[in-house]
Parts: C-alpha cells; structure tokens; sequence
C-alpha cells in the first residue's frame, strides 16, 4: 500500500465533520450522532469479496453494537444506485453513505495510493474509526483484515 492522500488523524482528536448523503439521498452529518457512539467503517467497494464479508460481519452484529450504544455507518465511493444495490443484497441494516468525490475518506486519511498487478491507482483503504460521544476519535484501525475485525470493534466500544 502507498500513502495517504491527507495527514492521517489521530485517535484522541476530533473526528473530521463530514454531511453525506446515504443510499437513499439523505443527507447524513457526523454531528448528528453527538450523544451515540459511532463505528465508522470505510471500504473500497460494494459487492466485493472482502466488503461484502465485512459488512455482512457488521449486520450479523448489530444487536451486540447497539447493546454499547453504538451505530454504524458505512462508507465508500461508489455511488446511491450501487449502495441501494449493495444494502438490499445483503439486508443491511445501516446506511451506505456516498463519498464520490473520496473528499471525507481524505480526511480521514483513508484515501490512499494503491499497487495491483503492477497498476498504481488510489482508493480508499478499508479503515474503521470509532468516534464517542463527544464526536472525538478513540480508535483507528487501518488496514483492517475482516475476520475478527467487529469482534476488535466490540472490545473497543465494550472497553469505553
């Protein structure tokens, strides 16, 4: 993997507002969630291996989430058609929020250069962030390998 396209943000900062719309259009603001713990997750695409593997982890979880006090969000670049899609697939119960111009995966740090078959290109880096309360970040996992990762996701938010 390469590097980021922005500073990476640290956990113990202020996660970076962002106002997105979900699958359906509507605008989402990170600052509507003060008061909830919020799981952040960004991945590369819908209805790929991995995504799909993560996101169904995070559906097949929810109850156990929720019990923290917690909601999920998820996030990519691909756009509300192909979350509408994504979402009615595999039943998931959180909304997809469109990130097209990659402008919040930026400043998140997430966005970031590439390498496959020889072909650089820049994309997001499946990323989780865990924000409390407050709207301050109190943990990043970067590069996530899917299995296990809510479980590691669940030990943090339990810990809180």
């Amino acid at each position: 993997m390469g590097t980021s396209a922005e500073q990476n943000v640290q956990a113990g900062q202020p996660a970076p507002d962002f106002a997105l719309q979900d699958e359906e259009g509507k605008a989402v603001r990170l600052s509507d969630f003060r008061g909830k713990r919020v799981v952040l997750f960004m991945y590369p695409r819908d209805n790929t291996p991995g995504c799909t593997a993560e996101a169904c982890d995070f559906r097949d979880n929810m109850e156990r989430i929720r019990q923290c006090g917690a909601v999920v969000l998820g996030l990519s670049t691909d756009n509300a058609d192909s979350h509408q899609k994504f979402k009615k697939k595999h039943n998931l119960p959180f909304p997809l929020l469109v990130d097209d111009d990659a402008e919040t995966a930026k400043a998140y740090g997430a966005w970031v250069q590439k390498n496959m078959f020889g072909r650089k290109f820049w994309g997001i880096e499946r990323s989780t962030f865990i924000i409390d309360e407050q709207g301050e970040l109190v943990r990043i996992f970067r590069k996530v390998r899917v299995k296990g990762h809510v479980d590691e996701v669940i030990d943090v938010l339990n810990a809180l």
